[in-house]
């Protein structure tokens, strides 16, 4: 295994995390910067953090008689999953390409794990899905609902076969929800195994370090036993309030950002020997004729993104490239054109 790798970014327009680029506009620095010098602490969080729960449970619209858990990050609702269910002969299996943490989480616990090979096209092979879990029995198997990095929807009859045919629990991973034409938070409700997980990391706070994840109360109260003791900071909590009372602001700047990737996607697919596939996330998947060459070609440009070739034989010469400002964009398509 090697760690979670971060690439040097200093002195780079930076386009290979999926971040927000807009940053809080400057009254709102101040007034956040005022409540979050206000906090005592010096005292363990407090039940303030149960008011964030029940903001994020009316802003997802959760279903009655769910119930909702918090995480620094999703990376630790992946690891509180894993842990949860690690009993003998568990395992997690998820569609690959994907979020690499799922495979990660389960070596991390000891858990097998089963990478079901997405089609040529990135679309879920159902009948290789099916088979892996009538083989397998996975107790966690991942739909990350757009994927990433392929950044597509996938077929919702292949998910509501799959999550028909699981023996444990289905995670619907929402991640890019603020970026993505639907959801599955109204089809929830349906299952008693099915898990939705999002992040306020797209939603612009990836600083901030939180994700949630919603199911059913008796579901959660199970996964909440592994949670240690306050993972979920006052300043963590407390920006994340300052955010759902200002959802407006960030609901503008998500906007704003499925505009630019409109008018990015159709540049792209300008492009001479450049194949781009249709993203409902805040990144765009490109293959071009050689990622390593194009990739170390827009970091001397002044760009860096994310080459994603080497992931999965799927992602050969592909690149992923986040959707940022409009002059941020514009940047990157300079660069790779000069690159390419």
């Amino acid at each position: 295994m090697h760690a979670y790798a971060i690439q040097e970014s200093s002195g780079l327009v930076k386009l290979d995390a999926m971040e927000n680029p807009h940053r809080l506009p400057a009254a709102l620095q101040a007034h956040l910067g005022q409540r979050l010098g206000a906090l005592a602490l010096n005292r363990y969080p407090d039940g303030r953090v149960n008011e964030l729960r029940q903001a994020l449970a009316e802003h997802a619209g959760m279903p009655e008689g769910f119930d909702i858990m918090l995480g620094n990050g999703s990376d630790e609702l992946i690891s509180l999953l894993a842990m949860a269910c690690d009993v003998p002969g568990a395992s997690i299996l998820a569609p690959l390409p994907g979020f690499v943490m799922y495979a990660m989480s389960a070596q991390l616990q000891g858990l097998k794990f089963i990478g079901v090979p997405l089609t040529p096209d990135f679309e879920l092979d159902e009948a290789a899905m099916l088979a892996a879990i009538a083989e397998h029995q996975p107790s966690i198997i991942y739909i990350a609902y757009p994927n990433n990095p392929t950044a597509n929807l996938w077929d919702d009859a292949v998910i509501d076969k799959i999550i028909a045919a699981a023996p444990g629990l289905v995670v619907m991973d929402e991640a890019y929800q603020p970026f993505a034409s639907k959801s599955y938070i109204h089809r929830i409700a349906r299952h008693s195994h099915v898990l939705l997980m999002r992040t306020m990391s797209k939603f612009g706070l990836a600083g901030v370090r939180l994700g949630y994840m919603m199911g059913p109360k008796a579901l959660i109260a199970e996964i909440d036993k592994v949670r240690p003791p306050y993972n979920i900071s006052v300043l963590n909590y407390e920006c994340a309030l300052f955010a759902l009372e200002h959802a407006e602001v960030f609901a503008g700047q998500a906007e704003d950002i499925r505009a630019q990737r409109t008018v990015l996607v159709d540049a792209l697919r300008a492009l001479p020997g450049v194949k781009t596939w249709k993203s409902d996330a805040n990144m765009v998947l490109v293959r071009v004729p050689d990622a390593a060459k194009t990739f170390e070609g827009m970091r001397s440009r002044g760009v860096l993104v994310k080459n994603v070739s080497k992931m999965h034989p799927l992602l050969a010469n592909c690149l992923r490239l986040t959707v940022g400002t409009a002059g941020e964009n514009a940047q990157m398509l300079a660069a790779l054109k000069d690159s390419l």
